[in-house]
């Protein structure tokens, strides 16, 4: 059993883990884990589009009404609009980062080059998308950002099979002891070898496996 140290252990290869890694400062080491290669993440798979007010006929008060109506009221506002507020700038950040979303045919002096469609649920036409491989386009783009940054280690075909928590007396003074998680024990899928994995912080960022 080897030990690894990081600063920062990302557990997932999808969207959420990719962007993490993309985030860190140059000066911070992390390891990025992936339960086979790093396009073998559900954010790879996912067809469809991404929904955001990107429409200057849509508004964030129509997707926000949009979404709590699809939910059938059982979504927290706060997340929904926490999501629905972001949502454009996320955007932008997918297109600064390179991802190919569909344009319009002669959209060199449209303000809005992209096309947009309508799908259930949504009052307007405000899901972009890249053809009809969103998550491929989106993925791969990432994947390649990622791997052109020298402060993340990929490890591939490797599975978290438990996390690592160690006890630490309470900030600021308090009494007692606090739980924080460390690091985690990591299964390589193709050697049955298990390493530990430590870091300061760790994210947990895995999705769900695709559906074959």
């Amino acid at each position: 059993m080897a030990t690894f140290r990081y600063d920062v252990l990302i557990i997932g290869s999808g969207a959420a883990g990719l962007t993490v890694a993309l985030g860190l400062p140059d000066g911070v080491q992390a390891a990025l884990l992936s339960k086979g290669e790093l396009t073998h993440a559900s954010t790879y798979y996912a067809q469809g589009g991404v929904a955001a007010v990107l429409d200057s006929d849509d508004s964030l008060e129509s997707h926000v009404r949009d979404t709590h109506l699809a939910g059938g009221g059982l979504c927290h506002d706060d997340a929904v609009r926490y999501t629905v507020e972001n949502g454009p700038r996320a955007i932008r950040w997918l297109i600064d980062q390179g991802v190919d979303f569909t344009r319009l045919e002669g959209s060199e002096a449209n303000p809005l080059p992209y096309h947009l469609t309508r799908e259930g649920g949504h009052s307007h036409r405000r899901i972009i998308h890249a053809a009809d491989a969103t998550g491929k386009a989106i993925s791969g783009t990432l994947i390649e950002q990622v791997c052109q940054k020298h402060n993340v280690t990929r490890f591939e075909h490797r599975v978290a099979v438990d996390l690592i928590v160690q006890e630490h007396d309470a900030p600021n003074g308090e009494q007692g002891k606090e739980k924080r998680c460390c690091g985690a024990y990591v299964h390589n899928i193709q050697t049955g070898e298990t390493d530990v994995i430590l870091a300061r912080p760790v994210v947990l960022a895995p999705g769900r496996p695709p559906q074959r």
